[in-house]
């Protein structure tokens, strides 16, 4: 059974796009997924990548006309310009964290993180509206809330920025199927061929 590691923030809209066609590939293909939520800030540092405020204002202005062709395309009513973003993402992420470390399937659950924010318009860095989100997908929210303060969930959550950076990820999100990286949701395709096809992983070190 194929495994494929699964790398995001709520912060990204590209996650958003790509997270229920991604889910749906990876069923279609009998795939397990783990979850990995990051930080993007203490990934970026150390893999290349740029917050968006210091990005060439030529690539924002593409940023912008991308989300127009990838929402218009997935038929997911995106907002461009969120009333609460960008928010303090940690805890949302880490409620991810929560779910997934409690046994519980964490899909549902991100999708209303990822719709609350980019179509609804509701801060998820509010307590009072994880809980809400939570107890909307059948979790405990007292319960996964005091879980994702303790320890043990920002140890996990803070350990992801480590091991992000070593698999090579360099943005939101990323696929790492067998130690390939798939940066992008709009690398869904070349995902889908390689489970499909079963093929070893391409690498890095190739020769010219």
């Amino acid at each position: 059974m194929p495994h494929i590691d699964y790398w995001f923030s709520l912060v990204s809209p590209w996650a958003f796009l790509g997270h229920q066609a991604f889910l749906d590939l990876a069923k279609r293909e009998g795939a397990t997924v783990a979850f990995k939520p990051v930080e993007l800030g203490e990934v970026f540092p150390h893999t290349g990548g740029l917050p968006l405020p210091k990005r060439h204002p030529a690539r924002q202005k593409y940023r912008l006309l991308e989300l127009q062709r990838w929402r218009e395309l997935r038929n997911i009513p995106l907002k461009i310009h969120p009333k609460h973003w960008p928010y303090p993402v940690s805890l949302a992420n880490r409620t991810i964290v929560a779910v997934a470390d409690g046994g519980a399937d964490p899909g549902p659950y991100t999708k209303r993180c990822f719709e609350a924010c980019w179509v609804e318009d509701q801060n998820c860095a509010d307590e009072a509206v994880l809980a809400k989100l939570l107890t909307e997908c059948g979790h405990n929210p007292e319960l996964i809330i005091g879980n994702a303060g303790t320890g043990d969930i920002q140890a996990i959550y803070a350990g992801h920025a480590a091991q992000a950076v070593e698999a090579g990820v360099i943005g939101s999100p990323c696929y790492v199927l067998n130690g390939e990286v798939f940066w992008g949701q709009d690398r869904l395709d070349l995902l889908e061929r390689a489970l499909k096809s079963k093929r070893a992983p391409f690498k890095t070190d190739v020769a010219m």
